[in-house]
């Protein structure tokens, strides 16, 4: 029915809304002013600044009791939290693997906060939006219609929940009622030494154990080898262990390597594994044709596990997961109690939920920020993005191999290069401490933000490329600063290493 006569009006006080709402959307406006003049001036700034020590003090304040006006809370925002973010939405970002997010998507984020839904379940538009972004990354990846999936906090929660559909899917008993413990023979499973650590994560999360993760030595290219899978697979079987899954990564972390992802699923076919691909960032290089060909094959696997944080450049935290056969994903996490019973008409229909496919019950309303980024961009411009990164890499590695101090430590295969300063007289170790000062040196500077990382033990300077504001000027500036850090760093440290041991200690 129909309400009647007049609505209630809550009194003020009794409601945590403002008094003045006008008042309010001036103070909003204001605040996003401010916060998107930092974000059109970031390229003026240093790359990242560190929190300065009276900062955290105050951060460090008792649990408040009374209220504080709201603008005088924005005042704090201002000074103490805004100018010190990750430095990932810098085009001198290339630490990790942090996408620069962009103002469409951050406009989703806060309308998506605004609304306020629970994407659990249930029949309400938050919903549909989500099936839609769902749908669209099954055509992305050549995934069949009737697939299930679901929006995740990232990649590293994809994995857990494509790996528990694995698990329950393989296992020779009911896992959900008995537990890992009643298999009549222990599960295992399959990565390549290069492979994330959220895999191993996922592994120790499911029941497995760390140990129950092989990790598959590499080729030359830090692909997973297929030989030596097969013969892992032989040995654990001919040992009693029921082989059920391989991690094949389209887009390695430390190099962006792309595994032989159509051998794999081969040899999947053959033995019955489900094949799993971590395509965190690289699996959506799919939507460049230059690397479509060698990301086909991911069609074939049985899950997809992706982040739409990175190179789709839609704002923290936003990922997803695909899986192709839906009863088996429904199976791994479905549960209804009577407080969540279906229903064919009302706000309790909706079937299915999201809430079956994953084991979160309170979800957000994420599909807001990754819908308002696809639309206003298109997915081709945001395609446009990572072709034009992959490029960059590649002139990139080019420029450390024509530079005379610098030693470039693998190939450049997608979006990632991996490179080192060399200085003559140091030995491994001191050239391991010398390039772990110049990152430090070029953070702290605010120059850039590379990262670290090891490659057949020596220690790179790691630049990973996912920021649609790079251009190939700063990529110039940069390997110009290591250099000069390099030479100002090696220099000092032929009298005694002062420099090398200070570096090493923020």
């Amino acid at each position: 029915m129909r309400s009647r006569g007049v609505l209630p009006q809550g009194r003020e006080g009794e409601t945590l809304d403002p008094a003045d709402w006008d008042a309010l959307k001036q103070s909003f406006h204001a605040a996003i002013d401010q916060a998107i003049d930092r974000l059109r001036d970031s390229r003026e700034a240093p790359v990242w600044r560190p929190t300065p020590d009276a900062v955290k003090a105050r951060l460090e304040a008792p649990l408040p009791r009374r209220p504080e006006a709201l603008d005088a809370v924005l005042q704090r925002f201002a000074a103490d939290i805004l100018p010190f973010g990750t430095g990932n939405v810098h085009p001198r970002f290339f630490g990790w693997v942090h996408g620069a997010g962009n103002v469409a998507g951050a406009l989703g984020e806060a309308l998506a906060a605004l609304m306020n839904c629970n994407v659990g379940g249930r029949d309400h538009v938050a919903v549909y939006v989500e099936r839609q972004i769902v749908d669209w990354c099954k055509a992305i990846f050549s995934f069949p219609a009737a697939s299930s999936g679901l929006l995740t906090s990232g990649t590293s929660m994809g994995n857990v929940i494509a790996l528990a559909s694995a698990r329950s899917a393989r296992a020779e008993i009911d896992v959900r009622r008995h537990g890992m413990g009643a298999s009549p023979r222990p599960l295992v499973g399959y990565a390549s030494s290069e492979a994330h650590s959220s895999v191993a994560k996922a592994f120790e999360l499911l029941g497995f154990g760390r140990d129950a993760l092989r990790r598959v030595p590499v080729d030359a290219e830090f692909r997973l080898s297929l030989p030596d899978l097969a013969r892992l697979i032989a040995a654990d079987r001919a040992e009693g262990r029921l082989p059920v899954a391989v991690v094949a990564s389209a887009g390695t972390v430390n190099t962006g390597a792309i595994d032989d992802i159509a051998g794999i699923a081969a040899l999947c076919r053959k033995e019955g594994l489900w094949l799993h691909i971590d395509g965190a960032f690289g699996g959506l290089a799919v939507l460049v044709p230059e690397f479509a060909p060698r990301l086909a094959a991911i069609a074939e696997a049985d899950s997809i596990a992706f982040d739409f944080h990175k190179w789709l450049q839609v704002p923290y935290d936003s990922g997803g997961v695909l899986v192709k056969d839906e009863r088996a994903h429904r199976a791994a996490f479905a549960d209804r109690p009577d407080y969540l019973a279906p229903a064919k008409r009302g706000l309790a229909g909706g079937e299915p939920w999201f809430c079956e496919y994953g084991p979160e019950l309170s979800r957000g309303f994420r599909a807001l920020k990754v819908w308002f980024t696809i639309m206003t961009h298109g997915i081709d411009r945001l395609a446009a993005v990572i072709a034009r990164n992959c490029r960059q890499a590649e002139r990139l590695g080019q420029s450390v191999c024509a530079a005379r101090e610098l030693e470039l430590l693998a190939p450049v295969s997608l979006n990632i290069v991996c490179f080192r300063f060399v200085a003559q007289g140091l030995d491994e170790s001191a050239l391991d401490r010398l390039n772990e000062a110049i990152v430090v040196e070029l953070q702290l500077a605010g120059i850039a933000a590379p990262s670290t990382t090891k490659i057949r033990g020596r220690t790179a300077i790691r630049v990973a490329l996912t920021n649609h504001r790079t251009s190939d000027d700063d990529l110039v500036l940069l390997v110009s600063a290591v250099r000069e850090i390099g030479r100002e760093l090696s220099s000092v440290s032929a009298g005694g290493s002062p420099s090398l041991v200070a570096a090493e200690e923020p």
